[in-house]
């Protein structure tokens, strides 16, 4: 175990202990430490499994009764149709790269809107500018969600008929 992992044991009483401040915690310090993007692992006091999962979950599903929630209930329904079906690690890489490549998008929209703002000197030139950011993060959409397509009808191809990808090699 890595020592940039922060530690949490959670005991049977679902109390949440935080190792390296020796302090006990909440959930929602757990999800601070999410938004900080620090690298930490729940772990079971007496068995030492891996409940990380487990409590993202819970992290989840409170800020999901909290207002407005993220997830509509067609979302929902369309995940818990994915489960046990062949398509299940599909549907999660899917959710992975699509998560990942929202991330980038936002992070790189941040940083070209501050430049912008900061060295703005023309307002028309700035628009131009951010017209160009959203045509080229839709293009990479495109491309991704294309590239995706392909590798699905790959992946039922070769589901359906699986003596066709043996004859193409």
């Amino acid at each position: 175990m890595s020592e940039n992992i922060r530690i949490i044991k959670k005991y049977p009483n679902r109390r949440l202990y935080d190792t390296s401040i020796s302090s006990y915690i909440t959930l929602n310090d757990v999800r601070q430490l999410v938004v900080d993007c620090v690298k930490f692992q729940v772990i079971d006091a007496r068995s030492k499994d891996d409940l990380t999962h487990t409590t993202l979950l819970q992290i989840i599903n409170e800020q999901e009764d909290k207002g407005a929630p993220m997830f509509s209930t067609q979302i929902l329904e369309n995940i818990i149709r994915f489960y046990g079906n062949s398509m299940q690690d599909f549907a999660r890489g899917y959710l992975d790269r699509s998560m990942a490549l929202f991330v980038e998008q936002q992070s790189s929209i941040k940083d070209k809107v501050e430049n912008l703002v900061s060295s703005a000197s023309n307002p028309m030139n700035m628009n131009q500018q951010l017209f160009s950011t959203f045509s080229e993060m839709a293009q990479s959409n495109l491309n991704m969600w294309s590239e995706m397509q392909k590798n699905f009808q790959q992946v039922t191809k070769t589901a359906v008929n699986p003596t066709e990808k043996e004859e193409e090699n």
